[in-house]
């Protein structure tokens, strides 16, 4: 780290230790108050998910939950396969809340009491995030690859969990025949979603196979899995195809205006507006915009738009990881900046923990306060 750097957390140590001993008796409450860790995992039921979980702001946090998580998923996995015995002897990971204890990597977080230091955590993460420039302020950008990150680590560790199971003969690599899709795939008829249910299906396996020697390796899995993040042109390609089947109510292979308005147009306008804080606005003056953004689609000007040409808006019908790691930043910043700069110092982290840490238990051991709104 350089000089200028270190004058930086030197001079944040200090105004810190000044915050802390001008306000004790606020202090000692976040230092008696605990985290009660929630699970976000649930079963699929559908290709395109109606709501995104954020994944824990602090590392720590999130392995805690996925090692949860995955007593959770090690127990429905265990009663899916052995359902003869499932309903009788306990399944492995019947355990529904790890000890502190199983967590070496929580200990010097731990205060005498058991609880979780939100305090210390959040001192020692800030200067992991304030990286793009080292000044002092947690800009949006540099929470949003902070987020990123860790939704990157969150997806990985699944596909790595679901190749697990999928890769039969432990070679590292998942074949079509070893692949078993959802049970709501198998036992679905090809209308039930409202399209040619290619999700989760050979083409829709073939697309993610990057280098076409016929098997998924870790990267093309989990492309497989979340093809939002993909870089895979026949992926994104495949995101098309599956946008024109499930769009085209006529059958002709295309979409004409009226398909685009009552679907498509709906996510790329709710995806700009998100990214430009607008107000929503109704479908009658939405009319005019949504011919216009036809047009420009249209390249051959034929009056429909086809697979290549929804190429370039295929990212706002599927966003991204990144898409979600900004609106979790967003969220962070408009809750936490007190003096409304637009950034985030430490002190004001501090001052707002629960932002960061939203489900704890209060002062009653018997009762818990839940912040739902973030996390």
């Amino acid at each position: 780290m350089g000089k200028a750097s270190i004058i930086v957390y030197v001079t944040l140590a200090v105004l810190l230790l000044l915050f802390l001993s001008h306000s004790p008796k606020h202090h000692s409450n976040l230092r008696h108050r605990r985290l009660k860790l929630r699970s976000n995992f649930t079963l699929s039921t559908s290709h395109r998910q109606a709501h995104h979980e954020p994944v824990p702001f602090d590392p720590l946090v999130a392995e805690i939950e996925r090692r949860r998580e995955d007593k959770q998923w090690e127990k429905q996995y265990f009663e899916h396969s052995h359902p003869e015995v499932a309903t009788h002897d306990p399944a492995p990971g019947e355990e529904s809340q790890p000890e502190w204890e199983d967590f070496i990597d929580a200990e010097d977080y731990l205060n005498d009491e058991d609880k979780f230091n939100v305090t210390n955590r959040l001192v020692l993460l800030f200067p992991k995030i304030d990286v793009d420039p080292v000044d002092g302020f947690i800009t949006e950008d540099e929470l949003t690859e902070w987020n990123l990150q860790q939704a990157q680590k969150e997806v990985l560790h699944r596909t790595q969990r679901e190749m697990e199971v999928h890769d039969k003969n432990h070679d590292g690599f998942v074949s079509f025949p070893e692949y078993d899709p959802p049970s709501w795939v198998r036992n679905a008829d090809n209308d039930s979603f409202g399209y040619d249910m290619g999700w989760w299906k050979e083409e829709h396996f073939n697309a993610s196979d990057a280098d076409g020697d016929g098997l998924l390796n870790l990267t093309e899995f989990n492309d497989f899995l979340h093809p939002a993040d993909s870089k895979n042109p026949k992926l994104l390609q495949w995101l098309c195809t599956e946008e024109v089947r499930e769009r085209d109510t006529d059958r002709d292979g295309k979409i004409n205006f009226k398909e685009f308005f009552h679907g498509l147009f709906d996510l790329v306008r709710n995806y700009d507006e998100e990214n430009q804080n607008s107000s929503h606005h109704s479908d009658n003056s939405m009319d005019a915009p949504a011919r216009n953004l036809f047009a420009q689609l249209d390249k051959d000007h034929d009056g429909y738009l086809s697979e290549d040409e929804l190429l370039s808006i295929i990212g706002k019908i599927h966003p991204s990881e990144r898409y979600y790691a900004k609106q979790q930043a967003d969220y962070i910043i408009s809750q936490a900046d007190i003096d409304k700069d637009g950034r985030l110092n430490l002190i004001e982290m501090i001052e707002n923990p629960y932002v960061f840490y939203s489900a704890i238990f209060n002062d009653d051991e018997d009762e818990y306060d839940y912040h739902d709104e973030f996390r």
